[in-house]
């Protein structure tokens, strides 16, 4: 009752994420993401990541760390399991994060997400993951902010200042 066919997924995901104040950048592979990191982001900061391709520019996240050791993170890179065109969010879990607090104290989140894991609703999603044994996860929608009532709108309010998204055709 709740399935939706998205003639261009892509397109859609697309549309929506730019429009909650993210930014997309669309790679042929992975190994792109090192030329485009130094035009957008402040690389004499902390770069960190989980993704082990991204270690000639990125430290890699240790499981092991204190997870205090990581207050001063401008960027955090991380691959997302899915995302959904519906509202644009990620579905993170701690073993892609690695460490929980990751995607909430960077200044920056840029995520890694493969064209063929986009799916078109929320209620796709939850079916994807109701089997699933993950530990903790979340949903991550955009950049974070807030408005109060004097619709004062504020950004990095709860989390990451910006949210850019790396989607990967391959």
């Amino acid at each position: 009752m709740f399935k939706v066919t998205e003639v261009d997924i892509v397109a859609k995901y697309t549309d929506t994420f730019t429009g909650i104040g993210g930014q997309i950048f669309r790679f042929a592979q992975l190994d792109a993401i090192g030329k485009i990191v130094p035009e957008h982001f402040d690389t004499s900061k902390r770069i960190v990541t989980t993704l082990p391709e991204l270690s000639d520019f990125a430290e890699l996240i240790s499981a092991e760390s204190d997870p205090h050791s990581y207050d001063d993170v401008e960027l955090a890179i991380l691959k997302a399991r899915f995302a959904v065109a519906e509202n644009g969010a990620v579905w993170l879990t701690e073993d892609v994060m690695g460490q929980r607090i990751i995607p909430y104290i960077c200044q920056h989140l840029a995520v890694v997400v493969t064209e063929i894991s986009l799916v078109s609703t929320m209620h796709d999603a939850y079916e994807k993951i109701a089997s699933e044994d993950y530990g903790f996860g979340g949903f991550i929608g955009g950049p974070s902010k807030t408005a109060d009532i004097e619709q004062a709108l504020v950004l990095g309010a709860h989390g990451p200042l910006s949210m850019t998204v790396f989607l990967i055709k391959e």
